[in-house]
C-alpha cells in the first residue's frame, strides 16, 4: 500500500455553519463520535443490503480508481475487487481509525489511502477517479449539491457516480415518522427529512436510476453517469 495512512486537513463550509438547522462539520464529527463505537453493530446489518448493492455496482463498473465518500469503519472495504484501487475519506477521525484498523487486520492491499477529509472539497484534482460512491452522506453534509458537484468535478467524463441514501417519503405514516424526526438531526447526524431534489435537481434526475433498497426500500442506490466532470464545480 502506498501512503495508505497519511491524512490530510479537510475545510468547513462557511455557509453550512451559518445555518443553524444545518449540519455543519462539528456537528457531524460529534455524531459520529458517538456512533463509531457501536456503529457496525447498530447501522451495519440494517444498511447491509445497500451497501452490497453499491459495491457490487462499482466491481461491475469500468476503470479501477475508485473514491468511497463516508468511508466510515470501512464496512465494504473487505468487497471490493482487488483490482479496485480504493481512496476512502471520511470526516470522523474516530470513524477512520477504525477503518485503518480493518485494513490491517484483513490485509487490504488495494485500500490505497484513508483520508480525513471534506467530501464537498476535497482537494483532488479533476477527474482523479473513474468511480465515486456515497454511501449514507448526502443527508449528512451541509450542502449536498455541492458533494453531488464535486463528485462529477473529480470523477472523469463517462465515470460513474453512485449515492446510498435515505431520501424522505412524499406521503404517508413515513413521511409523518420523519418530520417528527427532523428536529433531531444534529444528534441524529443526518436528515431524516432528507428530500432527493437537495442532492439531484429535476432536470439531473432524469438521467438517473434511483432503486430501492431493502429494508422496505429505506434506501435507495442511485446511480448517474458523469457527463462533463471539468465544468461541473462546486458552488
Amino acid at each position: 500500500m502506498s501512503e495508505a495512512y497519511n491524512d490530510a486537513p479537510g475545510t468547513v463550509d462557511a455557509e453550512g455553519l451559518a445555518r443553524g438547522s444545518s449540519l455543519d462539520a462539528d456537528a457531524v464529527r460529534a455524531a459520529y463520535r458517538r456512533w463509531a463505537g457501536v456503529y457496525d453493530r447498530v447501522f451495519g446489518a440494517v444498511s447491509a443490503p445497500a451497501r452490497r448493492a453499491a459495491v457490487a455496482a462499482v466491481n461491475a463498473a469500468e476503470g479501477v480508481e475508485v473514491l468511497e465518500v463516508g468511508v466510515g469503519t470501512g464496512l465494504a472495504l473487505p468487497h471490493y475487487r482487488p483490482e479496485k484501487r480504493i481512496t476512502g475519506i471520511d470526516l470522523s477521525t474516530e470513524m477512520l481509525e477504525r477503518a485503518r484498523a480493518r485494513v490491517a487486520r484483513e490485509g487490504l492491499g488495494n485500500v490505497r489511502q484513508l483520508l480525513e477529509l471534506d467530501a464537498e472539497a476535497t482537494g483532488f484534482e479533476d477527474h482523479r477517479f473513474d468511480i465515486a460512491v456515497a454511501m449514507f452522506v448526502a443527508s449528512v453534509v451541509p450542502n449536498p449539491r455541492r458533494l453531488a458537484a464535486e463528485l462529477r468535478r473529480v470523477v472523469r467524463p463517462g465515470g460513474l457516480i453512485l449515492f446510498v441514501n435515505h431520501f424522505a417519503a412524499e406521503s404517508g405514516p413515513m413521511a409523518l415518522v420523519e418530520r417528527a424526526l427532523a428536529p433531531a438531526s444534529r444528534a441524529l447526524g443526518w436528515h431524516p427529512d432528507f428530500a432527493i431534489e437537495r442532492l439531484i435537481p429535476a432536470e439531473q434526475r432524469k438521467a438517473a436510476s434511483a432503486v430501492p433498497m431493502w429494508p422496505f426500500g429505506l434506501f435507495r442506490l442511485v446511480s448517474l453517469s458523469n457527463p462533463d466532470s471539468a465544468s461541473a464545480r462546486p458552488g
